[in-house]
């Protein structure tokens, strides 16, 4: 069971004559609370610590009587996580932010998630909320070629630099075994008649490096460990701002994309303060946020940041969702035999 949680404005409360029966639930009225939200939300995620911690301190500016606690990993084991609790009947997190929507409807059909119709939703392409309405997508985050600029002796504007035999043994990309882009990315790749499962067998020729996640790829590249790799595009894009020698290249055959989406667990404990965090993340206010973080917000009339494209923009690589959903642990086993499990 979790610890109950009195706000400061509960607290104060108590010293002015709160009434006994709103301090025993953990509640106060909205007259004594300011924002009528309040009390402790499980945010589950597989962002970046620090672009994480900036969502949860701007939401608490915005609702300082709730007080988040957060969890942080690769997608795969926030899952795994997840589970692990559900089998143990007790699922903590209130709120999820992870990879793709292929993870959500894998929650959706586990019945994880709740239904919940954000009206900040009525500004996301009707591609990107879920039709049950148990997710919506956060934010545009194409995978794409980074490049260490000072190893590279040319820029490539194809993926088959990756199976080039004069790149043998330069390349790395994330693992789907850790990264929820990865998981995506090999079932979407594996899919395209220009590519199919004959391109990772290449890879693999090619002798590609593999890592955890995408922060390991680029920081590969960037120390010239590698000189080329396979990452969302954000995260190229930050490091070259930050004067790191790597150029972010969206190949000319198309990217993989996924939304980041956000949904809030069937189990929560605190239902106001997770459809309020999820209202927050879909603002224009949370949106422009994203962009200041430099992520492409997914908000229509919310500009990208500079040195990433719009969706308008990209050539976007396409699956059927559904078949990606039943067939990634499949695809995932299939990876593990030619790679093992990295």
């Amino acid at each position: 069971m979790r610890k109950l949680f009195l706000s400061a404005a509960a607290l104060a409360a108590l010293s002015a004559g709160c009434s006994q029966e709103s301090l025993q639930s953990g509640e106060a009225s909205e007259e004594e609370t300011g924002s009528g939200t309040a009390g402790t939300l499980q945010f589950y995620t597989s962002q970046p610590d620090e672009d994480a911690q900036a969502l949860v301190d701007a939401f608490g500016e915005k609702h300082p009587d709730v007080e988040v606690e957060m969890f942080r990993s690769g997608t795969e084991e926030v899952i795994s996580k997840l589970r692990a609790e559900k089998q143990a009947g007790d699922v903590q997190a209130d709120v999820l932010l992870v990879a793709d929507a292929v993870t959500f409807e894998s929650l959706k059909e586990e019945e994880f998630l709740m239904e919940y119709a954000s009206p900040e939703a009525d500004s996301i392409p009707e591609a990107f909320v879920d039709t049950d309405g148990m997710y919506t997508g956060t934010k545009v985050m194409a995978t794409g070629l980074v490049i260490n600029t000072n190893e590279a002796t040319d820029m490539p504007d194809s993926w088959s630099v990756l199976t080039d035999e004069a790149s043998k043994g330069k390349s790395i990309m994330p693992s789907p075994f850790y990264s929820g882009a990865a998981a995506y990315n090999l079932g979407v790749i594996t899919r395209q008649d220009a590519f199919g499962w004959d391109f990772y067998k290449d890879l693999k020729a090619n002798e590609m490096g593999i890592t955890k996640g995408n922060g390991g790829v680029l920081e590969a590249v960037a120390s010239g460990e590698k000189t080329y790799g396979m990452v969302v595009d954000f995260v190229a894009a930050r490091a070259k701002q930050e004067g790191s020698p790597v150029e972010l290249v969206y190949p000319k055959e198309g990217v993989p994309v996924i939304t980041e989406p956000i949904g809030i667990m069937e189990n929560t404990e605190n239902e106001e303060a997770a459809k309020a965090f999820v209202d927050f993340v879909l603002s224009e206010e949370g949106q422009q946020l994203a962009a200041d973080i430099g992520y492409t917000p997914i908000r229509e009339g919310v500009a990208a940041p500079e040195g990433l494209k719009t969706l308008d923009e990209m050539t976007v690589l396409e699956s059927d969702t559904s078949e990606l959903f039943n067939a990634r642990e499949e695809d995932k086993q299939l990876f593990g035999d030619l790679f093992g499990e990295q």
